[in-house]
């Protein structure tokens, strides 16, 4: 076999799978019990997020003229806050903000965190020296008083969320990255291609991104929770979406101003933080064990 097809053959094996593997990959997934109620659930509550027009029965912020921290009933499922609005419908709405949150922030950090990874593991070693610096500084603050300082400062909106999150997460891609990036950039089919002329572009989008873009990805869908749970608590505090535009964190602020009144709207504000953190865990740990066999449970 000749250098040109060991390359394309290596490059083969390591790249986008067919649609055989694709199939196979749902096959393992449908076996694992937790990872497909995982799915089911944020299925729903992506679904949810995205048609919340639709689905909420009433405006989210609308103030009505009937009773206010009212148990549920067939005209309100969830009952209504403090101001007379339908807790189901702001809690519907609410899932459309965290999730713009955690799409928004994460994306700036997976994108941005995966190039500063790649430079990192595939330049010098002074360049990698200088950006594993920053990254250990930015990650030496606790998020939570690195969250509430930029709110300080930037004031409380949904932008400055977005921001602290994406701050606080480029470092933790960027590690993974760089490090997958260092294990492959002596393999033998990167080093072919550079005995065949082939430039550091090439080589970095061609052959070592199809490979870190995976892991990432399920480090990612991981992290949703994390993000909202952040969104929701700052929201809570006051320090995050502002009122009154509807928030699980804000749903929940309300509810314990309240809750000797009426315990339902904590009850509606904390399900859905609880539900979308094991379906994402759920999901995330069933493709970390399809995806990368060195973690799978059946080893």
């Amino acid at each position: 076999m000749t250098t040109a097809e060991t390359v394309h053959d290596t490059g083969e094996s390591e790249g986008v799978r067919g649609p055989g593997a694709l199939r196979q990959y749902w096959q393992q997934l449908r076996q694992d019990h937790l990872g497909m109620l995982g799915l089911l659930l944020v299925v729903l509550m992506v679904g949810s997020a995205i048609l919340a027009d639709v689905v909420a029965p009433y405006e989210a912020t609308k103030v009505m003229v009937g009773p206010r921290l009212a148990p549920p009933s067939w005209d309100h499922w969830l009952g209504t806050d403090h101001l007379g609005r339908d807790v189901l419908s702001r809690v519907i709405m609410g899932g459309r903000v965290a999730l713009m949150v955690a799409m928004a922030a994460l994306g700036a950090a997976l994108s941005l965190g995966l190039l500063l990874g790649l430079i990192a593991g595939f330049g010098p070693q002074w360049l990698d020296n200088g950006m594993l610096l920053i990254f250990d500084a930015v990650r030496a603050f606790p998020v939570i008083i690195f969250a509430l300082a930029v709110v300080t400062l930037l004031g409380p909106s949904l932008s400055t969320v977005i921001f602290v999150v994406a701050v606080t997460s480029i470092p933790i891609y960027a590690r993974v990255v760089r490090t997958q990036t260092q294990s492959l950039k002596n393999n033998e089919f990167i080093l072919a291609e550079r005995a065949m002329g082939a430039g550091t572009p090439r080589i970095l989008g061609v052959h070592i991104l199809p490979n870190v873009i995976g892991p990432l990805l399920i480090l990612a869908s991981m992290d949703v929770p994390l993000v909202i749970t952040l969104e929701a608590g700052l929201s809570f505090l006051g320090m995050g979406v502002r009122p009154p535009t509807p928030s699980w964190g804000t749903i929940l602020n309300d509810g314990y101003n309240y809750i000797r009144n009426s315990p339902w709207p904590v009850v509606a504000g904390g399900i859905p933080i609880i539900l979308t953190t094991l379906g994402f865990t759920f999901l995330g740990e069933a493709l970390r064990d399809i995806f990368d066999p060195k973690l799978r449970k059946d080893l």
